[in-house]
């Protein structure tokens, strides 16, 4: 059940990336995005936690606020990474976050590191090495700020502490109050940030920014379920896919053409996620 909750929260995150990466075209900064994010995902957390008819504010506070900071600035982040870089590019560094996981888990959660995520995780860095490799030439054709890949790597990194907070919260709080405290958090973080450099969005982009909202709610809910059912490490290996479905979107709706590396490193991501989906079996 975690890989299909994974499936899913891997497909909302590639949807999410594509609609911030749209609106960032049409003027609009990083941190309202994030702002605007936070507020749409708000209102939908709000109302699935008053449908439970459970406590808005959680049990483990202090872990609930750490999680929605440290998300928050992660987010902040990756979007940079997205808005600066091609979509497939920018979710592929950004996607480092399976290795942080598994070696944050073996040392905070003291969860063993299983022999299919080992191979899931070597088989995938192989394959993101062959990626990204001609876009870290320094004499190559393409070549991308550094700034914005210190930004996705940090934004990986972010996101994995978050995720090892996510797991520990599971055992003492509801799925929907964990979704309900990153906004809660990171909304008064971005709109400090932003300071004078709002921009009012034309109606193009507030729809746009709402389905970054709505594509975001579906990618935290689906790995939230996802890590209350599975391991932290085992769980967010199933994340790689997402790779594949920004590559996609990014060919078929950016016309961002992936070079044949890309190709060859995504095959080899997608096989490593079959080796730890299939490894019992």
């Amino acid at each position: 059940m975690s890989a299909w909750y994974m499936l899913l929260s891997a497909l909302g995150f590639a949807l999410m990336a594509a609609s911030v990466k749209e609106v960032s075209a049409l003027g609009i900064p990083v941190l309202e995005i994030v702002a605007a994010r936070a507020i749409v995902s708000a209102i939908i957390s709000y109302g699935d936690i008053k449908r439970k008819k459970i406590s808005v504010w959680g049990n483990n506070k202090p872990l609930l606020i750490a999680r929605g900071t440290v998300g928050a600035f992660a987010l902040m982040f990756v979007y940079y990474a997205v808005t600066t870089l091609p979509l497939a590019e920018a979710t592929i560094l950004q996607y480092l976050h399976p290795v942080f996981t598994a070696i944050l888990a073996l040392v905070f959660l003291k969860e063993m590191i299983q022999r299919s995520t080992i191979a899931c995780i070597v088989i995938s860095l192989v394959g993101l090495f062959i990626m990204i490799q001609p876009n870290l030439k320094v004499d190559g054709v393409v070549e991308y700020p550094w700034l914005s890949i210190g930004a996705a790597v940090l934004g990986a990194f972010g996101s994995a502490v978050a995720y090892v907070i996510v797991k520990k919260l599971t055992k003492t709080d509801d799925s929907s109050v964990i979704v309900f405290y990153f906004p809660m958090v990171s909304l008064p973080i971005a709109i400090i940030m932003l300071g004078d450099n709002f921009v009012v969005p034309s109606m193009a982009a507030i729809v746009l920014l709402i389905l970054v909202g709505i594509f975001t709610q579906v990618g935290q809910v689906g790995l939230t379920k996802a890590l209350h059912c599975e391991d932290a490490s085992k769980a967010t290996a199933y994340a790689y896919v997402q790779v594949l479905f920004s590559v996609m979107i990014g060919w078929a709706y950016f016309s961002e053409v992936p070079a044949i590396t890309t190709f060859i490193g995504g095959g080899l991501i997608m096989f490593g996620a079959l080796v730890n989906v299939l490894w019992k079996r």
